[in-house]
């Protein structure tokens, strides 16, 4: 990778769009060296429903990001959510022609192809393909098959589709905001690369990310990603139910969410009360903080008991797939006091705040440290081994073709084998670029 390359996310949330750029430094460890945050103004439960306003939002995180880090952004890896995304288990299997020659990349490539052409609801399309575990010959829970022998390649895929134009409108945004696509993540994946570990990914760990308009849910169990979900609830309802219960503004139930907001109500005494200005000549209004948590406590349960549901239909019930590491809280809403207490009181399951900066260099001169930013330093980090994987696949092809110069064939051959590598999420990236290319 060369010195000082560039890798950048954007995150288009409901309540806020955040641009964050990041290069390695000298000890190989990725560093944030600029990060801007705007207002999103046009985009509801994670959906854009205002281009004309999403673009200025974009630009505007963009702006501040080159300031802070005095670098041009021209290319930026995207996160999707929002409530059309789902997500579903599949089995598939070929029968190979000569199952005495190894099986390698093409055949997995001819699977995962067949996954792809499953037919779906009218508007939708299959965004990630993610292998879980495969079968030969009836041989069971293999995780990488190539350079086995075998006749039948059977596996299980998690599938995650979302709506078309849905995500057009998104990486139409992007495009008008004058930066070039350069793919989309998932963003619950984002989030659980830049929160989770390795042991808890092993063990059986609930990554769950609560956003302004969404809920987004991943889960791992023995290093794979088993369920993907987003919940079409957020911090954003929690702060519409104190706008009704207080009659207030919302700039107002915001700010008590933050301030004095706890998802416990046993915290506050009956004479603990605030006192918010009129509007307009009118007089205060005093607001009691139990009110407040019960108020909070009331739509918070509601959302843990919607993500409960998501992680017992996955089967955590089952000793096979118990999630040890229990459950990882991770974006704004998991700032909001005493949830963690209360996730473990519903759930009964083990529960941490998860942070962002557990993968990144030390010496971050920027704050990162925040749930906040999690979804952003996840795409970062995405950037960063999309490029890396992409640089290996050129080093590869450069050094055969040094070492078949003299044979066109070989080198066809090998320039067919690369593209075959290319991820199926890579293909529908290429998809909506052509898709831009041709609507301008």
């Amino acid at each position: 990778m060369e010195k000082n390359e560039l890798f950048i996310g954007l995150d288009i949330g409901t309540t806020k769009i955040v641009a964050m750029i990041g290069i390695v430094n000298e000890y190989n460890k990725l560093k944030i060296i600029g990060i801007g945050k705007s207002k999103s103004l046009g985009v509801h439960r994670g959906v854009v429903n205002n281009i004309s306003q999403t673009i200025q939002s974009i630009q505007g995180a963009i702006n501040e990001a080159e300031n802070n880090s005095n670098e041009k952004v021209d290319k930026v890896i995207v996160g999707i959510a929002g409530q059309h995304i789902r997500s579903l288990q599949h089995s598939d299997y070929i029968t190979r022609e000569n199952s005495d020659q190894v099986i390698d990349d093409s055949d997995l490539e001819k699977l995962i192809n067949q996954v792809y052409k499953l037919v779906m609801m009218p508007g939708e399309e299959i965004i990630h393909v993610l292998p879980q575990d495969f079968k030969i010959d009836g041989q069971s829970e293999i995780k990488q098959p190539i350079g086995m022998f075998g006749g039948r390649l059977e596996a299980n895929f998690h599938v995650v589709v979302g709506q078309v134009s849905s995500i057009k409108n998104i990486a139409r945004c992007v495009k008008s905001s004058g930066i070039d696509f350069d793919g989309i993540t998932l963003e619950p994946i984002a989030s659980a690369d830049a929160v989770l570990s390795i042991e808890e990914k092993e063990a059986g760990v609930a990554l769950v990310d609560i956003g302004g308009g969404t809920t987004d849910l991943a889960i791992f169990k023995d290093g794979i990603i088993r369920h993907t979900s987003v919940i079409p609830f957020g911090g954003n309802i929690i702060t519409d139910d104190i706008k009704e219960g207080c009659s207030i503004i919302k700039k107002q139930a915001e700010l008590l969410k933050i301030k004095f907001g706890s998802a416990w109500p046993g915290e506050n005494k009956e004479n603990e009360i605030v006192s918010i200005p009129g509007l307009r000549g009118r007089d205060p209004k005093e607001i009691s903080l139990k009110n407040l948590s019960k108020i909070i406590h009331a739509r918070v349960v509601e959302i843990i008991e919607q993500v409960y549901m998501e992680i017992k239909n996955y089967g955590h019930e089952e000793q096979k797939k118990k999630l040890i590491a229990g459950i990882v809280l991770t974006g704004g809403g998991s700032q909001l006091k005493h949830l963690k207490q209360l996730v473990e009181y519903v759930t009964g399951m083990d529960t941490r705040v998860g942070l962002p900066n557990e993968h990144l260099a030390g010496n971050n001169s920027i704050e990162i440290s925040n749930p906040t930013f999690a979804t952003a330093v996840g795409l970062v980090m995405n950037s960063m081994k999309n490029r890396k994987n992409l640089n290996m696949n050129q080093k590869t092809l450069t050094d055969s073709n040094k070492d078949n110069m003299e044979n066109d064939e070989e080198i066809n051959s090998e320039v067919n084998q690369n593209d075959k590598t290319k991820s199926i999420f890579e293909k529908f990236t290429d998809k909506i670029k052509t898709f831009l290319e041709n609507a301008e």
